[in-house]
């Protein structure tokens, strides 16, 4: 992986050079203002925050259909952005569906009893299926899974699969629906952990592959061949393996997952389970959790979907709880604390709560918003999803981008960008006759990593240079000389920094030549 952490370098240069290059960015050319340009933001997304109703706990699931966004956890009220608990808050008792375009509640308000723990969609859009720990939905009997019609908001009559313990993870394809979790029965049949029901009656399939503990996500192959399965077992269908297993879509049967390999075995000192799963064309992504151990695997890898190979691993430290990819990026949620196995930011820095990466080479990429972590898992974001081009994240959170706002977010594609932080004035002096040498600082912008740096003498622009920065290392330093000025003038520099739309000004610094 190219380095994050970018030395502090004083680049010294005659004002006569037009441009200076940078060092090697975190993500290539993808993250540079240039790219950005003319959305302000490098990678598929902005990282300023767009309005969304809150809720009062925390969100562990969310999906998108159409123009709907669903959102189940452990909250039971919801209310508009940026106000206080009890301010112009609705009942919304376990899930909510909100309009995908202006974040704000529908009339689609089911009654659920108990908590909803996984939402999936069908690939139509035309069903969305919960599941939980409830027993009840609209006063009617429906055991831990349920089925809604997207267009009428109603339950769909007559599938009723009896599940008999908590439903973590759902995934429907075009006549299935994968159930996953912590059961041992379906309609009073063993299945541990793991089911397939039809999408059309609700009527319990022959697919029967068995795990030794939760079942924590669940994804189909682009082709629908293959299901991807993540958990903390470490036995399934019937072979040693642990976390992350791939199995046929039709029969059960585990098939090869080379890259299961890269999660470290059960023991003692870790417990590293598979959180959430993504596909994406050819690749499949996987996110765990690791317990017992501060240094146990939290990272992401991407394997080939059809071969299980694993083609790149970040190895992070800090629990990942969600992902979802959008374009060539892969965005991850977690409290990401400690990425130097990766030659990222080291420990001590921060938590790093929202982060992406390329899905091509796995290397960091330009996206750094924040959440906070509160409520019952101290972790933040919980649950992503995406229409393609938008994210909505859900979690324990109660603050994003340092403003309140609880269990629920969204970020956009919406041109704009955060804007570069203000530089600091220059450093001038004339310590040789004719000559002002001027230095400036890199800054930071939450949605770039390489910004463009000009910089003027009154209001004549006399040098730009292109500079990668980060959070974690100290700013790199730019030096240049001025020459053929002037003996006795007095001077004006200033610095602008651009990330392809916003631009940001610094205060002007005087000198007097010598």
């Amino acid at each position: 992986m190219k380095k994050a952490v970018l030395a502090a370098v004083v680049a010294a240069a005659v004002i006569a050079a037009a441009l200076v290059p940078s060092g090697p960015a975190v993500q290539a050319a993808t993250g540079s203002a240039a790219r950005s340009a003319p959305r302000g933001f490098g990678s598929a997304l902005s990282s300023v925050e767009q309005l969304s109703w809150q809720t009062n706990a925390s969100v562990n699931a969310v999906a998108v259909a159409g123009d709907l966004v669903f959102a189940g956890g452990l909250f039971t009220r919801v209310r508009p952005p940026g106000k206080a608990r009890g301010v112009g808050d609705v009942a919304r008792k376990y899930f909510v569906v909100l309009n995908r375009t202006t974040g704000v509640p529908t009339r689609f308000a089911p009654s659920v009893n108990g908590p909803v723990w996984s939402i999936a969609a069908s690939p139509d859009g035309r069903r969305v299926v919960i599941g939980g720990d409830f027993t009840v939905v609209d006063g009617v009997p429906r055991s831990r899974v349920a089925m809604f019609d997207v267009a009428t908001g109603k339950l769909v009559a007559g599938w009723d699969p009896v599940v008999n313990y908590r439903v973590a993870a759902l995934k429907v394809t075009a006549g299935t629906v994968y159930l996953g979790g912590s059961f041992g029965a379906v309609d009073k049949v063993a299945r541990e952990r793991l089911a397939a029901v039809a999408l059309s009656t609700g009527a319990l399939l022959p697919w029967d592959p068995g795990a030794n503990d939760d079942v924590h996500a669940l994804e189909v192959s682009t082709d629908g061949a293959r299901v991807f399965v993540g958990g903390g077992f470490t036995t399934i269908g019937g072979r040693d393996q642990h976390a992350l297993a791939m199995l046929n879509a039709r029969t059960g049967a585990v098939l090869a997952m080379p890259a299961a390999a890269a999660i470290p075995p059960l023991s003692e000192e870790c417990d590293s389970r598979v959180k959430d799963l993504e596909v994406q064309g050819d690749k499949v992504f996987a996110s765990n959790a690791g317990t017992n151990s501060m240094q146990c695997y939290d990272g992401v890898l991407a394997a080939d979907s059809t071969t299980g190979k694993l083609l790149w691993q970040s190895k992070c430290l800090g629990a990942t709880e969600a992902i979802v990819a959008i374009g060539n990026w892969l965005y991850k949620g977690s409290h990401a604390h400690d990425c130097s196995a990766d030659g990222e930011f080291p420990d001590k820095t921060g938590m790093h709560h929202l982060l992406v990466y390329s899905t091509i080479t796995g290397k960091l990429g330009p996206w750094f918003p924040n959440t906070d972590a509160g409520g019952t898992t101290l972790v933040g974001p919980l649950a992503f999803a995406s229409g393609g081009n938008d994210l909505w994240a859900g979690g324990d959170f109660t603050a994003v981008n340092g403003k309140p706002q609880e269990g629920l977010t969204r970020f956009t594609d919406v041109p704009g960008g955060a804007a570069p932080a203000r530089p600091a004035a220059p450093k001038v002096a004339s310590a040789r006759p004719n000559k002002v040498t001027i230095a400036f600082e890199t800054v930071l912008d939450r949605d770039n990593l390489t910004l463009t740096y000009l910089l003027y003498r009154g209001n004549t622009r006399i040098g730009s240079w292109s500079r990668t920065s980060n959070s974690w290392t100290r700013p790199t330093v730019t030096s240049v000389t001025d020459s053929g000025l002037t003996s006795g003038q007095t001077l004006s520099y200033r610095v602008e920094v651009s990330d392809g739309r916003n631009v940001s000004r610094s205060a002007a610094a005087t000198v007097k030549v010598r």
